[in-house]
């Protein structure tokens, strides 16, 4: 079984304002369940993860957990909440008695959009992550290369909860040798903390759009995979975000191509099982 564990759906007109950017203007409408069916089915691709869509508000759960429920394809879902929110239980809580809250596997929220380098240290955060360990859930962090550091500090000091780095921290590969060079140390740091996964998604959209090359992508997965080793490491898409640099066939290719040698069992992992066991997908 192969699971897709990370792309988004998103209704245009509810409030996606991060998509007004000049540069995102090719993926600046709708998509929805039936256009997803038609990319996995496509790719021969089983199970997904829906991650929320930087809409920022606990309404867009509701939306997303409603889409799983219809849609057999979705596994699972990680929605939107703010760790630092004092009724965070509650709102977990309230997101479980939703029609789809069953398939709710984890919670994000845009830790790359904060400016305050002691964010993921603040008390409240660090309460927040501690009843999100409590609820049974996953956290996914998408974040900055720069950040990496903080995460692997909260990743050692709440070891009861299971980390989901999103994108492999957002390298600057479109910098060849001088952001794997800046990625490599943090990421490192990160990966030695054995409660986190990591995703091999949303690298065409760090690369350049225009001229990347499946060569460019290389050294950075073989960098992940050295580090995490397989059995912490998931393909993830991320359509339709990285239809801005390939479509969703192009950048499944990708990963296969530039992976290096794996046993039949450790691409099993890297391309399902991982994704089933940090998710608890119920498959």
């Amino acid at each position: 079984m192969i699971v897709d564990a990370h792309h988004h759906l998103w209704r245009i007109e509810d409030g996606y304002g991060w998509l007004d950017a000049p540069e995102l203007a090719p993926i600046r409408r709708s998509f929805q369940p039936g256009d997803l069916v038609a990319e996995l089915t496509l790719a021969g691709i089983d199970r997904t993860v829906l991650v929320e869509g930087g809409r920022c508000d606990t309404a867009e759960a509701e939306i997303l957990l409603g889409y799983a429920a219809d849609c057999p394809a979705i596994a699972g879902v990680v929605a939107w909440a703010d760790p630092a929110d004092p009724e965070l239980a509650e709102t977990i809580t309230g997101y479980r008695r939703l029609p789809g809250g069953e398939l709710l596997v984890g919670i994000r929220p845009q830790v790359q959009a904060e400016t305050d380098p002691g964010y993921l240290d603040r008390p409240e955060v660090r309460r927040g992550l501690r009843t999100i360990a409590e609820a049974g859930l996953a956290f996914d962090v998408v974040c900055r290369a720069d950040q990496l550091s903080a995460v692997a500090r909260v990743a050692r000091e709440v070891p009861e909860l299971r980390f989901v780095l999103d994108h492999l921290g957002k390298p600057a590969i479109r910098d060849g040798a001088a952001g794997l060079a800046a990625w490599s140390g943090p990421v490192a740091e990160l990966a030695a903390a054995p409660n986190v996964t990591a995703k091999l998604s949303g690298l065409v959209t760090e690369a350049d759009w225009a001229r990347w090359l499946p060569a460019d992508l290389r050294p950075f997965v073989a960098e992940a995979v050295r580090l995490f080793g397989p059995a912490r490491l998931m393909f993830g898409s991320d359509w339709p975000v990285c239809r801005l640099a390939a479509g969703y066939g192009a950048v499944l290719a990708a990963l296969i191509e530039v992976l290096p040698p794996l046993s039949t069992a450790e691409r099993s992992a890297v391309f399902g099982e991982t994704a089933v066991r940090t998710y608890r997908l119920g498959t």
